[in-house]
């Protein structure tokens, strides 16, 4: 059975150990302050040394429950300790007090949206980046998260005791435990009591600043993410960098920027609106006149047959000149592209052609793959022979065949 320092003191980063067994890469020890990993909190890393004289150190790089037993995950396996000698062990301590400064956090946020929105915590996840919280709630609102933000920072700010305690009957606990016997509860002074087995910090100042991040929905919950402490001053730091290039990009202030991207954003839309009508409108024009020109070579009962093809583009780009040609009555639409090679097909309503089908059959001539509706569809090929190939297959549905338009 190993010893778990952690749980009499989470700020313990050095402690002198004798070792039980090492196998396969792990190493046990008779008492260990290395947390492993537990409860959604991550695993510590550090060192093992000899506790006397000389020798290799031995990375921890993972450290996992076993039950009875804490497992020591070494990076160095080649090294053995012998049975009975004594090593002292060093955590991280900056990825330690992390790891607390997020778990008391997250206790915090999830007593305070219990005690302000009525929303219970279902689940958590510690990430390397940041943390979220899995709440039973359909949504939030931007108006609730700054409540509950600056509720939390108020109750970091009264620097209120954290404390754990085990306890035969614990009662009152903010979720209620599944398991029986005597229960480790940590509790927050005034606002939160919670059964846990893990590192937490003394006060709520050591917290330190807490920010809530963005809100997504998750199956029938509202996942919301955050960070405290280092994390949260980091996070508000490239914020305030990204503001400032922002600001210096568009030649003005950090507290004008948003309002400056409003306003150019509002113009460009206005003008892309316009640019979508002017295209329209030169599709339209363009369109009619190569009709007349296809309506003149097919005659009055024949197909009026427009073929555009181009070196290189995408067949994007003719998508609504094709849709405008086909409102003429039995039109057919044709764009190829060479590079990369690929083939549009549109027709009209009262052509007799289903695109969607016809183009299928070209496409199998030159081993291409596309499809699309009865009105429009289109494909992509391997390369020019493949399209010629594609195209040769398609006009001979449509001879005599077009011209080019």
């Amino acid at each position: 059975m190993t010893e778990r320092l952690y749980y009499e003191d989470a700020y313990l980063t050095e402690f002198a150990a004798t070792v039980v067994e090492q196998a396969a890469g792990r190493v046990y020890l008779d008492r260990s302050a290395f947390y492993p990993t537990s409860g959604g909190q991550p695993f510590d890393v550090g060192v093992l040394r000899p506790a006397e004289g000389t020798g290799p150190e031995l990375r921890v790089v993972d450290v996992i429950d076993e039950g009875e037993r804490v497992a020591h995950v070494v990076a160095a396996e080649g090294h053995a300790l012998a049975v009975g000698s004594r090593v002292r062990g060093q955590l991280d301590w900056h990825r330690r007090f992390d790891h607390m400064q997020q778990h008391t956090g997250q206790h915090l946020l999830s007593a305070v949206f219990q005690e302000q929105l009525g929303m219970s915590t279902l689940s958590v996840h510690f990430g390397t980046e940041a943390a979220t919280l899995d709440l039973d709630a359909g949504s939030l609102s931007p108006e609730q998260l700054a409540g509950v933000e600056d509720r939390a920072n108020a109750v970091v700010f009264e620097n209120r005791p954290v404390t754990a305690s085990v306890e035969e009957n614990a009662a009152a606990l903010r979720k209620q435990s599944t398991r029986t016997g005597p229960l480790r509860v940590v509790s927050i002074a005034a606002l939160d009591r919670s059964a846990c087995g893990g590192t937490h910090v003394r006060h709520t100042g050591e917290i330190g600043p807490i920010l809530l991040g963005r809100v997504e929905r998750v199956r029938k919950a509202a996942r919301v993410e955050f960070v405290c402490g280092s994390r949260a001053t980091r996070r508000a730091r490239a914020h305030h960098q990204a503001l400032t290039r922002l600001g210096a990009a568009l030649s003005t202030s950090v507290d004008s920027a948003v309002d400056v991207v409003s306003t150019r954003l509002a113009a460009l839309e206005r003008d892309s609106a316009a640019l979508r009508k002017a295209r329209e409108s030169l599709d339209g024009y363009r369109a009619a006149e190569l009709y007349v020109q296809a309506r003149a070579r097919a005659g009055t009962e024949g197909l009026a047959i427009c073929l555009e093809r181009r070196a290189d583009g995408a067949l994007q780009e003719h998508r609504g000149l094709a849709q405008s040609y086909v409102k003429h009555s039995r039109a057919v639409f044709i764009a190829a592209i060479d590079q990369p090679a690929a083939l549009l097909l549109a027709t009209s309503e009262d052509s007799g052609v289903d695109a969607g089908v016809a183009l299928k059959a070209a496409l199998a001539h030159g081993g291409g793959r596309g499809g699309g509706s009865a009105r429009v569809a289109q494909g992509s090929l391997d390369d020019v022979a493949t399209l010629d190939a594609a195209l040769s297959a398609l006009l001979v549905r449509f001879a005599p065949g077009p011209a080019s338009g």
